[in-house]
């Protein structure tokens, strides 16, 4: 699941603001929750929807929550997402905040109006949750693509995440409801679905039937035809099936971006994150994935500094972004999470930390400038987004000199780049 400390959305009207800290899934839920609290007649409200993969994403939500309280004193303020659901007694000490709402319960509608619009605090054990409904929703303020959560949860308990402790265990969406959310955000306009999780290869056993995600996903792009992109949050590398695989090879709708949970490249780390995969799992996964779709292109998350990690341990992850073609990096400095097992473990120091991600970064820019190298002169087609930017099938960044309405797909030739996006011009 690809995180980060920062804002990822701010969206406002003149009832509601929402401000969106960390995934995908997140931006989708605030959406879910604008209209919630839209039906519930809601007026003068922020919505804080926070992070907790790392203590820098709790320290931003606090800070952000410190500066709309001092810009907005007579406004509800009102806080949700992992971070007030894993530590809603340190929001409730917050004199800025009004109301906490835990991770499920922001997805109800009763919790934005009625009795439960009195509590403070409305947080309920999120491990006993056993189901996660669809929602539907007729679009996305501000963004050209449009998120669908198809799962909710992880069954997983990797050393360094606390995420499991926000989220709950894993379950699934119908995919008859999923079909029915994304005919209707297709209806509205959308050109490009995302379908997001936390961990959405894990999509299925819970569900009658037991189907794979790739399994849902080949009934979804045939019974909604009319969707021209279907593009994939984080995968697991060994958690990809056999539908899905055929579903690379053979669908030109879904896009040839993946993005792999990698977290590092060297097997001993790997052992103590307790993650499924070892280094070669994931150089033969790209292999395959090649060999079946030869442009597809990789994007990984990575932690630099987890705990033990010495020199060659990192120089092994430092290599696999090589030995794989790794185009996009999301690289984090390891973060202790209070209650993990890693916590617990001997630390790296934190300047070493800081100096490997930045190292994984300079990597990650070399990585998209190459990229970027191989389609100057190229004939695609570019999901047109905020300020006339935009992104390929293969998610290159591109930019162009003339006002384009937001939404459409154009055909574009790509003509330079500047080391981070592509200069395009309309065909």
């Amino acid at each position: 699941m690809t995180t980060t400390a920062d804002i990822i959305d701010k969206t406002e009207d003149k009832d509601v603001e929402l401000v969106t800290f960390g995934c995908r899934l997140n931006i989708y839920e605030s959406e879910v929750m604008r209209t919630h609290a839209r039906d519930a007649g809601m007026r003068d409200a922020i919505i804080f929807n926070t992070c907790a993969v790392t203590k820098q994403a709790e320290a931003a939500a606090r800070h952000a929550i410190r500066k709309a309280r001092r810009e907005n004193p007579d406004k509800e303020i009102i806080v949700t997402g992992c971070a007030a659901q894993i530590n809603p007694d340190m929001f409730g000490k917050m004199k800025e905040v009004d109301r906490i709402i835990g991770n499920d319960l922001k997805l109800k509608a009763e919790s934005w109006g009625g009795a439960a619009s009195k509590d403070r605090m409305n947080v309920n054990d999120i491990m006993a949750v056993t189901e996660t409904a669809g929602h539907l929703i007729s679009g996305f303020e501000g963004h050209a693509r449009a998120f669908v959560q198809v799962q909710n949860g992880c069954d997983h308990r990797c050393t360094f995440c606390i995420i499991p402790y926000g989220r709950g265990n894993s379950r699934s969406v119908p995919i008859g409801e999923i079909v029915a959310q994304v005919r209707e955000l297709v209806s509205q306009g959308y050109k490009e679905v995302v379908l997001t999780g936390v961990d959405v290869t894990s999509y299925g056993p819970d569900l009658p039937g037991k189907p794979t995600l790739g399994q849902m996903m080949r009934r979804l792009l045939a019974l909604v035809p009319e969707l021209p992109r279907l593009r994939l949050s984080s995968l697991d590398p060994v958690e990809i099936d056999e539908d899905m695989w055929l579903l690379i090879e053979n669908e030109p709708r879904l896009m040839p971006h993946l993005h792999l949970s990698l977290q590092a490249g060297d097997d001993m780390i790997l052992k103590r994150m307790k993650r499924r995969h070892l280094r070669q799992d994931v150089i033969d996964v790209c292999a395959k994935a090649r060999q079946l779709r030869p442009d597809v292109v990789f994007g990984a998350d990575i932690i630099a500094g987890f705990p033990t990690e010495t020199d060659e341990m990192f120089e092994n992850t430092r290599k696999i972004v090589e030995e794989c073609d790794l185009t996009y990096l999301h690289v984090f400095p390891y973060s202790e999470r209070e209650g993990t097992p890693a916590a617990k473990m001997p630390q790296v120091d934190h300047k070493l930390r800081k100096d490997r991600a930045a190292i994984l970064r300079d990597l990650g820019v070399k990585q998209i400038a190459k990229r970027l190298d191989q389609y100057v002169g190229a004939e695609v087609e570019v999901l047109i987004e905020k300020n006339n930017t935009g992104h390929t099938p293969h998610f290159l960044p591109v930019k162009f000199q003339k006002e384009l309405a937001e939404g459409q797909l154009v055909r574009a030739k790509l003509l330079s780049h500047d080391n981070e996006r592509m200069m395009a011009e309309v065909l």
